[in-house]
């Protein structure tokens, strides 16, 4: 299953993410693909706001994974934000733990998954964002399992 959206603005692109966010639970992984500026690190950031994540939600560039504690209906979460554009090779993905954080009090965010495509779950969440600078972005949502679209039906547009 596949939903496009169109997103003008940045605030848009968060708002989405926020969206998902309300859609998500324990366990639920995100791959997150888009070229850079492509807005990957605003819709993670709503996401973060769905989670009610206190502090600034950065991109996790140079340390490759920030850990945020949040909540999903009245229960504590780990928001795991993973950023793996400078990984050289699969392997080192098992050096930094990707795979550790894949349990079911945390969900992640994963930002250049192409890499670890083998280390992914079959059960995730596609999110592709097209467009960059002041263009409009497409966002494409690509459920992995039947139970994410069921979930995501509504995600067709801005709110």
């Amino acid at each position: 299953m596949e939903n496009k959206v169109t997103s003008a603005t940045a605030e848009q692109t968060q708002k989405l993410g926020k969206q998902l966010g309300g859609c998500l639970r324990g366990g639920d992984v995100v791959a997150l693909i888009g070229d850079l500026g492509a807005g990957k690190t605003a819709f993670a950031q709503g996401v973060g706001e769905a989670f009610c994540v206190k502090g600034p939600m950065t991109s996790p560039t140079f340390t490759l994974i920030h850990e945020y504690l949040g909540q999903i209906e009245g229960t504590e979460v780990r928001l795991v934000h993973m950023d793996l554009y400078r990984l050289q090779h699969p392997e080192e993905a098992e050096v930094i733990g990707v795979e550790d954080a894949f349990q079911e009090n945390a969900v992640c965010l994963i930002e250049w998954p192409e890499i670890i495509e083998d280390y992914l779950p079959d059960d995730r969440l596609i999110v592709e964002i097209s467009g960059s600078g002041e263009q409009p972005r497409e966002i494409i949502f690509r459920a992995k399992g039947f139970e994410w679209e069921h979930r995501i039906k509504g995600m067709t547009e801005v709110i």
